[in-house]
């Protein structure tokens, strides 16, 4: 059986449940290194990296598990992962 491209889960699942609180890392956008390419919400497995008017990416930590795909694919390493500080 081939891999099947998408979500394993219904869409919209997680928008259901705010999932962020157990989240161990979280990421850190630095906006003056960030080009605004928007790889980071491209790649997000849970949708919770969005642009804004102003074209700047902004996470919605309610939603963001901490997994880090965001930071790794950024080209300009504009984005870190912090500990989660609870």
């Amino acid at each position: 059986m081939p891999l099947q491209v998408g979500c394993a889960a219904r869409p919209g699942k997680a928008r259901e449940n705010k999932t962020g609180a157990w989240r161990v890392f979280r990421p850190v956008v630095e906006r003056e290194v960030c080009t605004k390419c928007g790889m980071c919400a491209l790649v997000c497995p849970e949708g919770c990296v969005e642009e804004t008017e102003d074209e700047t990416y902004v996470v919605d930590l309610d939603y963001c598990k901490g997994c880090g795909i965001c930071a790794e694919v950024c080209p300009k390493k504009a984005i870190r992962m912090e500990r989660e500080e609870k």
